[in-house]
């Protein structure tokens, strides 16, 4: 016995449904046109946000700028209306004739050296052993960010009391522990004063670096060390081939950082070796400071353009070599 079926209509079952002619789309059927994008225009009166600081970086920085070139190739003293051009002669006398200046660059270059390396090292460590977000790693940091607070003359009036060799702390630990003979004069010592400075700043700083490598550590993925670990990676090697290569980003920025701090620790320098500082101290801030205390202004603006040009060298070859350590790929 057959069973009667019904035959539902094409339409019905959405099989061979009628496809919108021209007509239709005209009339609003099938497919609607969207309207046009059109891009928004900022409103005019945004533009006024920046401008504050937009007239302070001029008047300040770009301005100033502009005159350093100028006064540098001039011999005018700061003061009077008359001054002479003397072309490019304070740039060859800086280069060939000025003793002071070289010493300068040689005292900030030593400067620089130590503190590049022992702060990048010290702060890196301390934010390997903190990284964690536990109470205890919480407040360790805030204690080593605690002396970043410090304005640097506080912190020079500090490390004076401590290397003072007569009452100092360090000498009186020394002294304590039976090694008179490690007692150092410390900032009366011509060949290593600018040293002891440098673990001034260091110590300063390496608080406030911390955090910088601390937010990098904790954006390496976990899944790296934990596939290290499977893999049986020795600390070493995870150090060498997941953590520092990650951490490449904060290592440049603290490496930059820390050149430009080392060249402009201008208080410090005057807080520990006076005004003006020892011969053994001076360096180029230092130096440029005291040319135009003397009154000698297109020479210190001279010497103001070496500074920069010195400075954006020095950054430059710096990050090149953290990339070719493996850090920057």
């Amino acid at each position: 016995m057959s069973v009667p079926t019904t035959k539902v209509p094409a339409h019905r079952t959405g099989q061979g449904a009628p496809t919108p002619g021209p007509a239709s789309r005209r009339r609003g059927f099938g497919l609607r046109r969207r309207p046009p994008h059109r891009a928004t225009r900022p409103h005019p009166t945004l533009w006024l946000f920046p401008l504050p600081a937009v007239v302070l970086y001029v008047i300040f920085f770009a301005v100033p700028t502009v005159q350093a070139f100028q006064y540098a190739v001039t011999n005018w003293d700061g003061f009077s209306a008359n001054y002479k051009v003397v072309g490019l002669s304070n740039f060859t006398s800086i280069f060939t004739n000025d003793d002071l200046f070289r010493n300068a660059v040689t005292n900030n270059l030593k400067f620089l050296l130590v503190v590049v390396i022992l702060q990048t090292a010290l702060s890196l460590l301390l934010a390997l052993l903190l990284q964690r977000n536990s109470r205890a790693s919480t407040t360790l940091r805030a204690i080593y960010f605690l002396p970043t607070i410090l304005s640097s003359v506080s912190v020079a009036f500090v490390w004076k009391f401590m290397y003072d060799p007569n009452f100092g702390l360090l000498n009186q630990v020394v002294g304590f522990v039976g090694l008179d003979g490690l007692k150092s004069a410390f900032l009366g010592n011509a060949s290593q004063a600018i040293y002891f400075v440098a673990i001034a700043q260091v110590w300063a700083h390496a608080g406030q670096l911390m955090i910088i490598f601390i937010a990098g550590l904790q954006q390496v993925p976990r899944d790296l060390y934990e596939a290290a670990d499977i893999d049986g990676v020795g600390t070493w090697q995870r150090f060498r081939y997941i953590t520092w290569p990650m951490i490449a980003p904060a290592t440049s920025i603290v490496v930059a950082y820390t050149t430009i701090q080392s060249f402009k620790s201008f208080d410090l320098i005057l807080g520990l070796g006076g005004n003006p500082p020892k011969f053994s101290l001076d360096i180029l801030s230092t130096r440029i400071y005291t040319t135009f205390t003397d009154n000698q202004f297109g020479y210190a603006s001279a010497e103001s353009i070496v500074f920069m040009i010195i400075i954006a060298l020095v950054t430059f070859l710096q990050r090149r070599a953290v990339k070719l350590t493996g850090a920057g790929k």
